[in-house]
């Protein structure tokens, strides 16, 4: 601070005008306000006094040394330093005062920490999407409390954002997320144990859940189950799971036929939208899976006029099932489970069509004597590749299998007892029965018959080369074109779709549960989890953005929740709760979905603290 003069009149009598003015930076440049207007200071004080008082008041003010020796004192100077000192401070009151009031804090920048930082942007999303399902309305109307609602929500969108163990889950509630602030659940409150429990609840919702959510979505969407599609995946255990109804081994479609499995069997309308679901044993065959969830399919048809249609694949759709749809008034459409030898083509050319790599696609409908279903040959250039591939493999592996029999013959130790030799045969057979047909085996014996002595070997399928590619659609609809024929099975591929956004991006693979309750109620909620994206994922696909769950994730968790601590000028803590603002790519996925872009917390706490020492006070900047 310092004094700034000018000449003034009084009474027609000029004098020195003093305001007590300080320095503050403007961008590049240097400006001064005043402080104090003091007026005619040299009747009050002699001059030689003046810049001792200017002294004083920066000492006293900023540094707050009050003590002079008194060989040094001036008591004028001091009476005076009081005098401004306290109006400074009065000023500075009132100041703080009106910004208080209007919300205007002045702090220490220097002093300013942010801490507590969680993740908050794929957690609203989820939030949301929960509020637009109305689960907290159906919770309230089935009897939940709040509390119990609120963990059951906070429990379902970590397993769409966080999909990991109960333990883990707890970890990433209390330590990486802002998911508990925004449900309004105590994080310090949650333990593994209590979700757990929550789990097992969940389960015992199922059948309510399911018809809830179904409802929801259709009439959220403006959808109907017209198209229903049917198909399973299994999951696999680590571990042994021997007191199990539902572990079993099975065909695994994982690959993995050293481990249990339980199978899945589910519904999805041709939006994605999962509409039933039913927990399997795992070594039921795909044609005994279809009886248990017919119930369920029919109580989906609603108000149709006409009839459902059914859409499987190949290994569901025994005549015994097609049969059944038929005497429960459904209609179907699947992959034939045999090739039509003796049939005529009864359009020409085919109709093409093309498939996402714009690969061409031959469709064209075809009688066939004694058959009273509509069938349709799809000639499909891709599969065709892919099938000659996989034979061409196999078939090297075949003949490499065989050419090992052989020379074991010939090596000391080898398998060469007739009987050995056959069954060795007879498991390479079964390991690649795709490809046995195309071979004509001769092993030779020995006089006595016991011991083989060569194996030679023909490949005489030569006509399979132009099959490739080839299979038959069979339809119960009468008098559909080709290309809506087509347009119709190929919904499949949205429940192949839900599938792996369940094994991939929620984790139901594999399952570490040891009991079929546990079991259950995880893959349960991994059902829940997956209507949360879907219903978020098929909003952004109408608006163009086709990105899987994992990389919207990603987007969204670049927006955090932080508390940010500064200290005011009245040594008051002064923590703020606020979001941090979208990244643009956040905001493009908040516009398509036309949610709010932040939960709008704003906690604001002001807290006394330790008035420091006076030293360690410095100026706000």
């Amino acid at each position: 601070m310092f004094f700034k003069t000018s000449i003034k009149q009084k009474g027609g009598v000029d004098y020195t005008h003093y305001r007590l003015c300080e320095s503050y930076r403007e961008g590049r440049f240097i400006r001064n306000r005043t402080l104090l207007s003091i007026g005619d200071l040299e009747s009050k004080l002699p001059a030689d006094k003046i810049g001792l008082l200017c002294k004083r008041i920066n000492q006293v003010y900023h540094e707050g040394k009050t003590f002079v020796i008194s060989s040094f004192r001036d008591e004028r100077v001091e009476a005076l330093c009081a005098d401004y000192v306290g109006r400074l401070r009065e000023a500075e009151t009132a100041e703080k005062a009106i910004k208080r009031a209007a919300g205007i804090e002045e702090v220490y920048v220097d002093r300013t920490t942010n801490s507590h930082v969680r993740e908050v942007g794929a957690e609203w999303l989820g939030l949301q999407a929960c509020r637009q399902l109305l689960l907290p309305e159906y919770f309230e109307s089935t009897g939940w409390d709040k509390e119990s609602a609120g963990l059951a929500i906070t429990q379902v969108i970590s397993r769409a954002v966080y999909p990991a163990s109960e333990y883990k889950t707890n970890r990433w509630l209390k330590e990486n997320s802002a998911l508990c602030e925004l449900t309004g659940t105590g994080a310090s409150t949650i333990t593994k144990d209590k979700l757990y429990g929550m789990a097992h609840r969940l389960y015992r919702e199922k059948n309510g859940l399911e018809h809830h959510l179904s409802t929801r979505t259709n009439d959220l969407f403006s959808l109907d189950d017209r198209i229903l599609i049917f198909d399973l995946t299994n999951t696999y255990f680590e571990g042994r799971m021997n007191d199990s109804r539902l572990a079993k081994f099975g065909r695994s479609k994982e690959k993995r036929n050293d481990a249990k499995q339980v199978v899945l069997a589910a519904v999805v309308n041709r939006e994605g939208f999962l509409k039933e679901s039913q927990i399997l044993r795992g070594n039921i065959s795909d044609p005994e899976s279809l009886r248990g969830i017919l119930d369920k399919l029919k109580a989906h048809r609603g108000n149709h006029a006409k009839k459902q249609v059914v859409v499987m694949d190949a290994g569901i759709s025994t005549e015994d099932n097609l049969k059944m749809l038929k005497s429960e008034s459904f209609h179907y459409i699947c992959v034939s489970r045999s090739k039509l030898k003796n049939y005529r083509v009864t359009n020409f050319p085919p109709v093409e069509i093309r498939d996402k790599s714009d690969q061409p696609i031959e469709i064209a409908q075809v009688e066939a004597e004694g058959e009273t279903d509509s069938f349709y040959r799809v000639k499909s250039y891709t599969k065709g590749l892919k099938e000659a591939s996989m034979e061409n493999r196999f078939t090297a592996a075949y003949e490499q299998g065989l050419e090992q029999i052989a020379a074991a013959l010939t090596k000391k130790g080898g398998t060469k007892k007739l009987e050995k030799v056959w069954e060795r045969i007879g498991r390479l057979k079964e390991k690649y029965s795709s490809v046995n047909r195309l071979y004509d085996i001769q092993v030779e014996s020995d006089e006595q018959g016991i011991y083989a002595t060569s194996i030679t070997w023909n490949k005489i399928g030569t006509d399979g080369v132009k099959k490739h590619g080839i299979y038959f659609l069979r339809a119960s609809l009468p008098n559909f074109d080709e290309e809506t024929i087509w347009t119709i099975y190929n919904t499949i591929r949205e429940v192949e779709s839900t599938f792996r956004c369940l094994k991939s991006d929620l984790s139901l693979r594999p399952v570490f549960h040891k009991t079929d309750d546990a079991t259950m109620a995880h893959l349960h909620l991994g059902l829940l989890a997956y209507q949360l994206v879907s219903t978020i994922r098929f909003q952004l696909k109408q608006q163009g953005i086709g990105h899987e769950w994992k990389e919207i994730v990603r987007i969204m968790n670049t927006q955090k929740m932080v508390t940010t601590t500064l200290v005011n000028t009245d040594e008051r803590r002064v923590s703020i709760r606020k979001c941090t603002a979208p990244e643009p790519k956040v905001r493009m996925i908040y516009d398509a979905l036309g949610y709010e872009q932040k939960p709008f917390i704003r906690k604001k706490s002001v807290v006394p603290q330790k008035i420091p020492e006076k030293t360690d006070i410095q100026l706000i900047r």
